[in-house]
């Protein structure tokens, strides 16, 4: 029986275990025999507990994986795939750190430039306003305790003679008139040669028109005014007219008028009278 249990065990663990016949007789005194490893198991003499620890020790092998002999090189490809993430990881942490402090400084310099901007049309829209309404007060408030970048912006006017109030609710002159002003406020705080205005002076009526032509004249040293308008009086401010009428049906002609040379053409035949 062990012979055959032996044999079973070469063939299926490939070991070879030799069988040694004692004799009861020769077998050695209990002093003489070495002391067994105090955790190894004591072989049964059983068969059938035998072959049972036997059939148990089969299913823990069977139930054991395979050994993964690539489990070597995929370990080491991976680290090099971390090692290469990890390397692009820093370079966007550090270009993400790059980008914030470039954000950063040009947050601060846009608030700069936009408060001193902000200061300088408010000291030009309080000068304006003045001149076109004749007198009053006028002033660009902020939100108070708002990110300058992000603030809302609100246009506080006082009409000769009147409370201070929003734009909103000034009359369809007055508006007109403040955004006037305001509007050649920021123009006077960034000039520049040209300068096209299409029709602002349609709800003025004709004292605020010669205010308007008045403040108009006041840039001609440094700006060229090409203005839009219906207004004889505006008309009249300019020094070149340019007319556009249809003498044919869907045809559009320009007619222009130079006042300098009419007015001195007009002058030797008035002597000649």
């Amino acid at each position: 029986q062990r012979a055959r249990i032996v044999e079973r065990i070469r063939d299926d663990y490939d070991i070879d275990i030799d069988i040694v016949a004692v004799a009861p007789h020769l077998t050695p005194a209990a002093d003489s025999v070495p002391d067994a490893a105090p955790d190894a198991d004591p072989i049964p003499d059983d068969r059938i507990e035998l072959e049972t620890r036997i059939e148990e020790l089969r299913r823990k092998l069977a139930s054991m994986t395979s050994v993964n002999m690539e489990a070597l090189r995929e370990s080491e490809e991976l680290a090099e795939r971390l090692a290469t993430l990890e390397a692009q990881l820093a370079d966007v942490t550090g270009g993400k750190e790059s980008i914030e402090q470039l954000i950063a400084r040009i947050d601060e310099e846009s608030r700069r430039l936009l408060g001193d901007t902000i200061e300088t049309v408010r000291g030009h829209f309080r000068d304006l306003f003045e001149r076109v309404f004749g007198g009053g007060q006028a002033d660009i408030v902020l939100e108070q305790g708002v990110d300058l970048l992000e603030t809302s912006v609100e246009i506080v006017a006082r009409p000769p003679g009147k409370e201070p109030r929003s734009i909103s609710l000034l009359s369809g002159g007055e508006k007109t008139m403040t955004c006037v002003a305001l509007l050649l406020a920021i123009f006077k705080s960034r000039p520049s040669p040209f300068c096209v205005l299409d029709e602002v002076d349609a709800a003025l009526d004709e004292a605020n028109v010669d205010r308007f032509g008045g403040v108009l004249r006041d840039f001609l040293s440094s700006t060229q005014f090409i203005v839009v308008t219906h207004s004889k009086k505006t008309m009249a401010s300019a020094t070149t007219l340019y007319g556009v009428t249809m003498e044919e049906s869907g045809v559009s002609k320009r007619v222009s008028v130079r006042f300098e040379q009419t007015a001195a053409a007009a002058h030797p035949s008035s002597r000649a009278a």
